[in-house]
């Protein structure tokens, strides 16, 4: 019996898989698609943008390094604080970095273009390292909880595991199948990506478009677009993609004559928002899009599982050691389920700004002007960046419940280098403080202390406590075992 199966072999659930690998747990990874090239994984279908919350999670994991870019490769550079709110561009010199009060110089990139295929080859990669085994080709069809296990039904196998985690995508069997509740609005458009040889290209503006009938993106390629048709997601996966019909859309979006004279790859979408009501039913948990699913706009749904299998992760495993304190893994949905929910408005709010018509017209006007301050940018980026997120752990200083920033030490440690094999954190500045919780206690000063005398990070990164030994002890006992020193 493992410890614990995953469902989906996305970058959600490999992230997962390998966060549990690395503290010791058993865990195998069932995945429906066999392995092997996709151009929808492959840049540039397949191009995805990280957040700094994301590009922090792999850092600290010392998986960065194999997603940046290299001379001669196809991955795209890194870049700064730059991104979109509904078409509109923001430019990252309006930014006020004063408003970031917890920001350290880093040498890590603010946002990182990449692909899914990058990402799952460097997770999977990592994974089998920690021992994770990876059976692919094989649906899952059966779920069946009991008081100490669940039993997983794919292909004509079966396979019991003390907790199951569905990461398997918006159209997740496992959600299914366990019995969540999901819940949340219905779609208002059809979007569309293709990979199509067009003429008269010169009538398409690059980048992201914003028209009177919705939107069109032009890629940085010649051959990739998007397209998004306000028809009440009437067309997503009901009729054939075809060279007509998408070029069709193409002219009525752009408002051009431009000719689809090849269509070589398409896929379609929608902005239907759905959020499960609670993301652990026994002990079945899910993550990603399989707990939440929303329009693509503004590149939040990776990021978001991400953060999903990074807060998972040290909690689940603990759970399976013995060594959680009360209610460790119940906060999994209390702390991720209002980020989820968030998300879905934030690209609900986008959608309806793109409507067809002069009230939506009007309110981009306003929003344009907005985009056009300090305030407005900084706002935007705040929310692009995932540096909004603030989990409620009852402290007083305005960093706990943040993820901690890239403190370095006198000697050049980072706390990245003291974070990768997933444990918590305690830097103490001053060398007063007398631990006694399953932590790595750092003393000594850093180069920008914040201020602070001492700082406890969970093993996701995010700070748990700053104050004296008396609220240290109290802080501790909430996330961590106390043993013996």
């Amino acid at each position: 019996m493992h410890d614990v199966v995953i469902v989906g072999a996305g970058p959600v659930g490999l992230f997962l898989a390998c966060e549990l690998g690395l503290a010791g747990c058993s865990v195998m990874v069932i995945e429906r698609e066999l392995e092997g090239p996709s151009p929808w994984r492959a840049q540039p279908l397949g191009m995805r943008g990280l957040s700094a919350a994301s590009i922090q999670a792999f850092d600290r994991r010392g998986l960065l390094e194999p997603l940046l870019p290299v001379g001669g490769g196809d991955e795209l550079p890194a870049t700064r604080m730059v991104g979109h709110f509904a078409g509109m561009m923001v430019d990252a010199a309006n930014l006020d970095e004063a408003a970031f009060p917890f920001r350290l110089p880093s040498p890590v990139p603010d946002i990182l273009m990449t692909s899914l295929e990058v990402i799952e080859t460097v997770l999977a990669e990592r994974a089998v390292k920690l021992g994770v085994e990876i059976h692919r080709g094989t649906a899952v069809s059966g779920v069946t909880q009991y008081d100490e296990s669940v039993v997983v039904r794919a292909g004509d196998q079966e396979y019991e595991a003390r907790w199951v985690v569905g990461c398997d995508g918006g159209r997740s069997v496992v959600r299914g199948l366990a019995g969540f509740e999901f819940v949340g609005t219905e779609p208002q458009l059809t979007g569309y990506t293709m990979h199509a040889t067009v003429a008269g290209l010169d009538k398409l503006r690059p980048g992201f478009n914003v028209t009177a009938a919705g939107m069109y993106i032009r890629m940085r390629t010649d051959s990739h677009f998007s397209m998004l048709d306000f028809d009440g997601g009437a067309f997503d996966r009901s009729q054939p993609l075809t060279r007509d019909h998408l070029q069709a859309v193409l002219r009525r979006v752009s408002g051009t004559d431009v000719t689809l004279t090849d269509l070589h790859l398409a896929s379609s979408f929608t902005d239907r928002a759905m959020q499960t009501t609670t993301y652990r039913r026994g002990r079945v948990l899910l993550a990603g899009d399989a707990a939440h699913i929303h329009s693509p706009l503004g590149g939040q749904g990776l990021n978001t599982g991400l953060g999903d299998a990074m807060n998972l992760g040290w909690k689940l495993a603990a759970t399976v050691q013995g060594s959680a304190p009360d209610g460790l893994l119940d906060s999994y949905t209390s702390e991720r389920h209002p980020i989820g929910a968030s998300v879905l408005d934030w690209t609900r709010a986008q959608v309806d700004v793109m409507r067809p018509g002069p009230q939506a017209q009007a309110i981009q006007g306003v929003i344009r002007d907005l985009l056009g301050t300090r305030d407005g940018t900084t706002y935007i980026v705040d929310k692009l960046s995932g540096s909004w997120i603030r989990y409620d752990l009852g402290g007083e200083h305005p960093l706990v419940g943040r993820s901690a920033p890239d403190f370095q030490l006198e000697d050049g440690t980072r706390l990245r280098d003291l974070m990768q094999d997933g444990r918590g954190v305690l830097l103490d500045f001053t060398g007063n403080l007398k631990p006694t919780w399953d932590v790595r206690y750092v003393a000594g000063p850093a180069k920008n202390d914040l201020g602070l005398d001492a700082v406890l990070i969970r093993p996701d990164g995010f700070v748990a406590w700053t104050g004296d030994q008396e609220t240290f002890d109290e802080a501790a006992g909430r996330w961590f075992r106390q043993v013996d020193r």
